[in-house]
């Protein structure tokens, strides 16, 4: 019987790990040899099943198909997965509803930016995928931790962008109240205006490969 590993939350354009090591399952997607993660959810590795013996030996076929063998191979890896958080498939774990807490770490998206504010949907805290989003909100003053009052928010987050923050107050009825001034919280993944995912390249900066056209973010440092 296939064996299923640990999960962990993975977002979508994760590095998951590389394609001569695993083979692609629902919710995952291979890019120049690497598995990228395509959804927002749990990580799962299933181990390919064992033959129920040691293997025969073959003495009468001179040569082997060349496909046949890469599949032969390609089935001996374990798979890797993402389920989203409504999957039925998914351990009891993690259904469970949780709330956020001030001190906790989130992941969420920007909905929505004003220049006072960006209003975030809150997806994950901790290693939790909310079965249900809440809504959050980063105010120009906690963007970073200096010159607060020079802070742009459309420098800072656009609405799509994936950003790491922490939750530093219940807020109103509303709103949980967010930040991101540290280094380690800020936008961890953004989609040009081409539509197209960039990369970091500054605390402040993210460029499209495509285009080589650069847009301003607060950039989350890498863990």
């Amino acid at each position: 019987m296939a064996q299923v590993q640990a999960q962990t939350v993975a977002i979508p354009g994760q590095i998951l790990g590389p394609s001569s090591k695993y083979s692609a399952g629902p919710g995952t997607h291979i890019h120049e040899s690497n598995l990228y993660s395509s959804l927002l959810g749990t990580i799962r590795i299933t181990q390919a099943d064992k033959g129920p013996g040691p293997a025969k030996r073959m003495h009468r076929i001179a040569a082997l198909n060349t496909s046949t063998t890469t599949k032969s191979n390609t089935s001996t890896l374990p798979t890797i997965s993402v389920l989203p958080s409504s999957s039925t498939t998914v351990g009891q774990q993690d259904k469970r509803e949780v709330l956020p807490e001030v001190g906790n770490t989130v992941l969420c998206r920007v909905t929505r930016i004003t220049p006072r504010e960006a209003t975030v949907a809150i997806l994950v805290v901790g290693d939790a995928v909310l079965s249900s989003q809440w809504q959050g909100v980063v105010r120009a003053q906690d963007v970073r931790a200096t010159e607060k009052d020079r802070v742009k928010i459309y420098d800072s987050f656009r609405p799509g962008d994936i950003v790491r923050a922490q939750v530093i107050s219940l807020g109103d009825q509303a709103n949980y109240y967010l930040t991101t001034a540290n280094n380690e919280l800020g936008v961890i993944m953004a989609t040009s205006e081409a539509g197209n995912t960039m990369l970091p390249v500054s605390w402040k900066e993210y460029k499209d490969p495509e285009t080589g056209l650069s847009e301003s973010r607060k950039v989350a440092k890498p863990f």
